[in-house]
């Protein structure tokens, strides 16, 4: 795997590809994240003046859930942000870097750096703990993803950004608080930071958040997730908010009336989202 030297910078490694294949503007490549030695879908999508203007480079987003980022049919639920359409309708020229979550409780399992009850009281009884994997997924992104998606297109290396929804929210803000050099612009939809609220706070409190340039987050008044109700989102979200604004240059927060917690009801909030990290 790769690593990173006394001069922060990374050691390539070139991630296990089996194949690139090419759709119009994207990219879709499974690689092996090597902390977990797990395979996975990579989905890359280019800027429509990419293959263009060869001398043009761009920041790039990455994602979570990679497989809900773009197309309805490929969609876990038959419901996807849309992105790419957005994107393509737009003037913003970004690449968006998608990695495909892992099945059933091993998303949670890589979503969340720490282990949680609260599934288990949910969802799962006769599991003990889920969670605690995060760590090696954002470690594998650090370290290895990143570093080729540099190598292999044109990006700004400097500019990068991260993105998730429910527990891809709570990830992506884990990440910010370990790598705020690397992540700089972050967005955090609908996060799931009841999995492991004190941990999250914990962290936030330790962090020297000031090279982050914009953080969005936001939440739904119809979120739920079990025996979690709106209130407990909203509660949730809101207590992380009140750390955030004080240790980000800009930090944003929405509630978004009447919003749910799925795939079309973020579709509608990415134009304000994207607006707000890159305009």
């Amino acid at each position: 795997r790769s690593a990173w030297n006394e001069n922060q910078q990374p050691y390539l490694t070139e991630p296990k590809i089996k194949e690139i294949r090419r759709y119009s503007m994207f990219e879709h490549f499974e690689v092996n994240i090597s902390t977990l030695d797990r395979n996975r879908m990579v989905r890359v999508y280019l800027p429509k003046q990419y293959n263009e203007n060869k001398e043009k480079s761009y920041p790039v987003l990455y994602m979570h859930d990679g497989q809900n980022l773009y197309k309805d049919e490929d969609a876990g639920y038959g419901m996807s942000w849309g992105i790419s359409d957005y994107l393509d309708k737009s003037d913003l020229e970004i690449i968006v870097v998608g990695i495909d979550c892992n099945d059933g409780y091993k998303r949670l399992d890589e979503y969340s750096p720490w282990s949680s009850s609260e599934m288990r009281k949910i969802f799962a009884p006769e599991l003990d703990g889920i969670g605690g994997e995060g760590q090696k997924y954002v470690e594998y992104i650090v370290n290895e993803l990143k570093p080729f998606i540099d190598d292999k297109y044109r990006t700004i290396p400097d500019e990068s950004s991260m993105a998730g929804s429910s527990m891809g929210g709570l990830i992506s803000t884990y990440a910010a608080c370990n790598y705020p050099n690397i992540f700089k612009r972050v967005a955090s939809v609908s996060s799931a930071y009841w999995f492991t609220q004190e941990e999250i706070e914990l962290l936030i409190k330790d962090s020297n958040l000031s090279a982050i340039e914009k953080f969005y987050l936001d939440v739904g008044t119809n979120e739920s997730s079990g025996t979690i109700d709106s209130r407990r989102y909203i509660e949730s979200s809101e207590s992380v908010y009140s750390l955030l604004k004080g240790k980000v240059k800009d930090c944003k927060f929405v509630i978004a009336e009447g919003a749910v917690h799925n795939e079309l009801a973020w579709r509608e909030r990415v134009p304000a989202i994207f607006n707000y990290l890159y305009k």
